[in-house]
């Protein structure tokens, strides 16, 4: 984290909330693609696909990338509706839901890893006399399985996503959203996110205060840190802010 000297007159130090992405922050995101590439090659077994796993995955995230290409601006768009998208392009015709749902979801369920750090940081900060919250494009039932998975679910004081709202970040609805809920003014909140555009600037547009955690540097960015763990200093009011 960086070392820079903080005004401590600018009464950022007394934080009424900490919000989390998910993907890429909470959930470890090659951990996700093992879990696809893993329920790709089971579907490719049980339906005798005529092609290596290889072109198939490759099939999966063609069909799954142009479904969230083709939204409009910051429209949702369902993950599980590209998923099917691409559950169809594998196999060559239309399969009901029922049967491939419930082996995906076995198969994430057992595969999704979080990152090192983060389940210790939300548990620690729910101690804390803080709103701990989820501000996070998935869907809605996906995001809530994931931490639960996690057993970091009952810790969040609320989760706004994308599904609820019908936006994806960096839309300020998505953030307006989670803010109200909290019921926290925007400067004494923070929101730690992986992705420049969506998460950090899309929060400081909202006047909240971004934390880069893996996302490019910008003028947005109010804090960036290397591990989860450094958001308790922060919290804690030893910070160093970006440049």
């Amino acid at each position: 984290m960086s070392e820079n000297e903080v005004d401590d007159d600018d009464g950022t130090d007394e934080w009424e909330a900490v919000f989390w992405d998910i993907g890429g922050v909470i959930l470890e995101l090659d951990s996700v693609q093992g879990a696809h590439a893993e329920f790709v090659a089971d579907l490719c077994e049980r339906h005798a696909i005529d092609a290596t796993v290889e072109e198939a995955i490759n099939t999966w995230r063609t069909a799954v990338g142009d479904h969230f290409r083709e939204r409009d601006g910051t429209e949702f768009r369902s993950a599980r509706d590209g998923y099917h998208r691409g559950v169809t392009a594998i196999v060559g015709e239309e399969i009901p839901r029922a049967e491939w749902e419930p082996r995906f979801d076995e198969i994430v369920r057992s595969s999704i890893e979080p990152v090192p750090g983060a389940v210790e940081t939300i548990e620690r900060l729910a101690e804390r006399d803080l709103h701990v919250g989820v501000i996070s494009d998935v869907d809605d039932a996906e995001g809530r399985a994931m931490l639960e998975r996690f057993g970091v679910r009952e810790h969040f004081d609320s989760i706004t996503t994308s599904e609820e709202v019908g936006r994806t970040k960096p839309d300020p609805a998505m953030f307006e959203t989670a803010l109200e809920k909290a019921g926290v003014d925007p400067d004494r909140s923070l929101l730690i996110g992986d992705r420049y555009d969506h998460d950090v600037k899309g929060a400081a547009d909202a006047g909240m205060h971004g934390v880069a955690f893996g996302a490019d540097n910008g003028p947005a960015v109010s804090y960036r840190i290397e591990t989860p763990e450094e958001v308790l200093e922060i919290v804690d009011g030893k910070p160093g802010q970006t440049d």
